[in-house]
Order: C-alpha cells, then structure tokens, then sequence
C-alpha cells in the first residue's frame, strides 16, 4: 500500500496524522521518518506528562491497545514507558519528535493531551526552544487552559484548539483568545470555512483519509488537512 495523492491541492497543506500512521505503527519514530520523507508539510503527534514529568510521545490515556502490557501513561515513569514494546517500537520522547521534525524539515504540530500544568507546559516549550524549533511548532488540544498557557508563556504563539462541534460560542472562543481552529471534518461547511477565514482564522481538520472528502475539503479553502494516508 502507498500513500494517496491527490489531483489539486490549492493552498491547503498536508499533515501526517500521528506520522504516517496509514502505513506505519503511529506515533512512533518510523512513522515520523516516513512521513519526513513524504511530501507532507507537516507531521502531528500526541505529547502526554509521565509520572516523573517528563514528556513522551503516544494517543491513547493507556498503553492496551498497542501493547500487551497495560500501563496508564501519566501514572508511569519515563523509564518504564521507554523500555515498554509497542508493537516492537519504542515511544518517542519530545526531542526525538522534534529532532525528526527539523531534520526533516517539516512543521512540528503538537498537540497537548489532557489538561497540563503550566509549568509542565513551559517544560515542552523550553525543550523545543532548545533546539531550536519554537518558530516551526504548532501546538494543538481539546483543553482550552492548556493553549492559554502556550499564550502566557510565548504570546504569538500559533495555536489551534481542537473540536467536534462549531458554533457561535466556538467563533467567540476564537476570536477571543487569537486561537485557529482545528476540527472533525465532518462538522466543516464551506460557510464555516468562510466565517473563520473573515475573522483571521485558520482552519485545519481531521482526520481526512477519503480523496473524495480531502478534495471538497480544499474547495472549501481550509488551511490544513490532517490525514494517516494522504500526502
């Protein structure tokens, strides 16, 4: 199996969803590699605090769905979720994500799973500042604390608040804190492209992996699309 691609594109940017997870295990380092070397603009992952608090790379709250070892990441330390076989891979730590995406160069989007501390959010931001990639990061998540931290702690940050619903209080919420949008697919209209687009919002949605959809998407004029299997 290859990736799609698509007949147009216009000015909507690719993102590899959790890596290239179509053809890849997600969220591990040869799914980020093999999305750096695809034609994608930008590769997303998900970023949890472990026990120790430090930071690591995988979806889910738990490890049972990948492994045969069930372990609650927040509630596991670092060390342990590193030795922890997931699907003969390993989790990534930040910098690894990070390092894949800069040697690559493609736009890190990070999203911030359940809500965090600031503290632990100033972490993951001085740990991307170390190397050098705070400009090419965007950070996503369903937690609205957590991305007005990012805005305490870097102002102009870009930002992307993650939904499955659209309406007047998601504009207003929007609007109010300079967040972008970033939501189901299926809750996007070509009016609520608009509508975000005169407000100075820019639209990325998830996770599209129909041609059928991807291209309507771009008729649409949305910013972004996160996708397991389209490039």
């Amino acid at each position: 199996m290859d990736t799609i691609k698509l007949n147009k594109y216009g000015h909507t940017k690719m993102i590899a969803h959790r890596g290239l997870s179509g053809l890849f295990v997600e969220n591990t380092m040869s799914a980020f590699k093999a999305a750096g070397k695809a034609s994608f603009y930008g590769i997303e992952t998900d970023i949890h605090i472990t026990k120790d608090n430090k930071f690591i790379a995988f979806h889910d709250n738990t490890t049972r769905r990948l492994s045969r070892i069930n372990l609650r990441i927040e509630e596991t330390d670092y060390a342990t979720l590193r030795l922890l076989p997931i699907k003969f891979h390993r989790m990534p730590s930040l910098k690894e994500y990070i390092r894949c995406c800069k040697n690559f160069e493609k736009i890190a989007v990070l999203e911030l799973k359940n809500p965090m501390s600031k503290e632990n959010i100033q972490g993951i931001i001085e740990t991307i500042e170390e190397l050098d990639y705070i400009n090419e990061t965007i950070f996503i998540s369903f937690s609205v604390q957590n991305l007005k931290y990012i805005r305490e702690c870097k102002s102009n940050q870009t930002v992307q608040f993650l939904t499955e619903k659209f309406n007047s209080k998601t504009l207003d919420l929007l609007i109010k804190n300079r967040f972008d949008l970033d939501i189901i697919y299926t809750s996007l209209s070509e009016s609520v492209v608009q509508l975000c687009h005169d407000n100075g919002i820019k639209v990325n949605c998830w996770t599209v992996n129909e041609p059928a959809d991807a291209e309507r998407l771009i008729d649409y004029g949305v910013d972004y699309i996160t996708s397991n299997i389209i490039e």
